[in-house]
């Protein structure tokens, strides 16, 4: 998982495990703080793959024509959060100034991952 091809491209494709074993692909923002890839749920808690990522810790993510596995972490950790939080604010608020608010406040705040290679 290349963090450099990460920190530059808008969205990736989330890809997770539904409980009939098909995958739902959705996609989402990505962003990079300290070369570690972070993604958070635009839903909040009520996001289908986050729900689904959160109870089994894996998926894929799909860059361009690149799918890898990976695990997903919780982030728990207010200063990091907050770290994230800037990530999302620098990448997108100038094209996106309303869903990159939404992104780093309120619910969508507590669904921070860390995603790591599987």
């Amino acid at each position: 998982m290349d963090v450099t091809q990460l920190d530059q491209v808008k969205e990736i494709a989330m890809r997770t495990r539904r409980r009939d074993g098909s995958w739902s692909s959705r996609p989402i923002w990505v962003v990079v703080v300290d070369r570690r890839a972070y993604v958070r749920s635009y839903r909040g808690g009520e996001g289908d793959w986050y729900r689904r990522a959160r109870a089994d810790g894996s998926g894929e993510i799909q860059v361009g024509d690149e799918v890898v596995p990976v695990r997903l972490e919780s982030v728990h950790d207010d200063a990091l959060n907050q770290r994230v939080s800037e990530a999302y604010r620098d990448k997108y608020a100038a094209d996106s100034p309303g869903p990159t608010e939404s992104m780093v406040g309120g619910e969508a705040l507590a669904t921070t991952m860390r995603l790591t290679p599987a």
